[in-house]
């Protein structure tokens, strides 16, 4: 997939990023059917054993496998390659770290300005938190919706910037840098491509909590499982080999997507009506 270039000529901002992968070869509708029904009643039947108290600690475990899967394919892994140490050996390693931890400080400033924000909305929307009938029901349709999204049911809104971060800033700025500014970008969840809805679910979680505090820690939950992925250059493989894998696991990547979207959809669902 082509990066985001000058606006203008590049066909990834002409024609967008699809709003999920397809399924033409490992999993068949009969199987994703079955998929979906099969996360539907497992999270129905959790939903009938959770109490309010366990919402919040289940939408930070959403939260995180949603920042993991965001950059699981090789379209998201292209702009955090572009990271990847200068040479090989524990002195390419040494001169990274920089990078890592730019990185890394750009992902946090990213939660700390989206969930300031989210969480101000909060507030002024009056939200006290998101075990409420208003919030479960919310969230449930969020799940539940989203969920047949991604297993190919479903067709619904998915709004996002269909843009990747500016691969051509590593030749204008040094890789620190960049890896701050990616950082930036890419925490900030809405400037860039995520394809994965559970970030929708992040997002209205933390507009629910109506605090400004709760909101920045969930957005910050997300932007952990999306940074993490970055160590990966840390491990003794090629660029080719973890693109490689993850085209391999990206079908696999979506369902599990779905599945998870699909049993908290339901597991809430069941607690909101109880």
């Amino acid at each position: 997939m082509s990066s985001m270039g000058e606006v203008g000529i590049d066909p990834d901002y002409v024609t967008g990023v699809p709003d999920c992968v397809s399924f033409p070869e490992q999993f068949s509708r009969t199987r994703r059917l079955a998929i979906l029904a099969g996360s539907m009643a497992a999270g129905a039947g959790a939903g009938f054993a959770m109490n309010e108290g366990m919402v919040a600690p289940l939408l930070v475990a959403a939260a995180f496998a949603g920042g993991v899967l965001s950059t699981w394919s090789p379209c998201g892994y292209s702009s955090i390659s572009l990271l990847r140490p200068t040479g090989k050996g524990p002195r390419a390693m040494l001169d990274w770290l920089p990078t890592f931890a730019a990185h890394g400080l750009g992902y946090a400033a990213g939660a700390a300005i989206l969930g300031t924000l989210l969480g101000a909305i909060g507030v002024l929307a009056g939200f006290s938190g998101v075990a409420t009938g208003f919030g479960l029901a919310l969230l449930a349709l969020i799940g539940l919706a989203y969920g047949a999204h991604q297993l190919d049911f479903l067709r619904v809104p998915y709004p996002q910037r269909r843009a990747q971060v500016p691969h051509d800033a590593r030749q204008r700025f040094p890789k620190w840098v960049v890896g701050g500014l990616y950082g930036l970008s890419l925490g900030l969840d809405y400037l860039t491509y995520v394809q994965t809805p559970l970030l929708y679910m992040t997002t209205a979680a933390a507009v629910l909590t109506g605090n400004i505090v709760h909101a920045i820690a969930i957005i910050a939950v997300f932007n952990l499982g999306r940074y993490l992925p970055v160590a990966v250059n840390l491990a003794p493989v090629s660029d080719y080999q973890i693109q490689s894998w993850l085209g391999r696991h990206q079908e696999r990547a979506a369902i599990a997507d779905g599945a998870i979207l699909t049993a908290i959809g339901a597991a809430l669902a069941v607690l909101a009506l109880a």
